[in-house]
């Protein structure tokens, strides 16, 4: 087997998603950083493709949901995480915002090796993906953010009193069978401590 000598910096970025800090203008009383929010998006949306296809007919590649999922964040790296009500501010900033990121993914394809570039390019260019795996991962992600103001008000933070609530709107109003099977099979008991859980055993 012949030695291939390849020099690339895509992973050295990757574990900087450690230290990229979400919910930036909220004081936070648990700190939540990218690297574990994608991982968190990542199981949540497999979740959801598996409930669309067991129970809802639905016939989506649940790995590939997932592993997009894990890589749904990635131009923050470069970005930052921009918080939600800055990107949506107005449409030319939202216009703006999304041309960095556009530009964000072709800087991290760029750093990979030109074999590997074409498989990573469906998992970071987002307008690739599949409209129905677009659909799961964004329901995944706003799943995510709902349960992390669940956990910052249960800690006394009134910071992501109005984030919460606009998020349970959005949750309750979709028409994502799967989305609402998730919230009512999993979500209750995320509140419950170890020892609240144990006795649900």
């Amino acid at each position: 087997m012949s030695s291939i000598t390849i020099s690339s910096s895509f992973y050295a970025y990757l574990s900087k998603l450690r230290w990229i800090k979400r919910w930036g203008l909220k004081r936070n009383a648990h700190e939540e950083n990218v690297m574990e929010h994608s991982w968190e998006v990542a199981v949540i949306a497999h979740t959801l493709a598996l409930i669309k296809n067991r129970y809802y007919g639905g016939n989506i590649d649940a790995n590939a949901v997932a592993t997009a999922a894990l890589y749904h964040d990635i131009t923050e790296v470069i970005t930052g995480d921009l918080p939600t009500p800055i990107k949506y501010h107005s449409p030319e900033i939202n216009r703006a915002y999304k041309q960095i990121e556009q530009q964000a993914e072709m800087e991290l394809l760029n750093l990979l090796p030109d074999q590997l570039r074409a498989d990573f390019e469906d998992l970071i260019q987002h307008e690739r993906l599949p409209i129905e795996q677009v659909k799961i991962i964004k329901a995944a992600d706003k799943i995510s953010a709902y349960l992390k103001c669940q956990a910052e008000l249960k800690a006394g933070n009134k910071e992501f009193e109005t984030a919460a609530e606009q998020l349970a709107q959005t949750i309750a109003e979709t028409e994502q069978a799967e989305v609402i099977f998730f919230m009512q099979a999993f979500v209750p008991s995320c509140g419950l401590t170890l020892d609240g859980l144990m006795k649900t055993n």
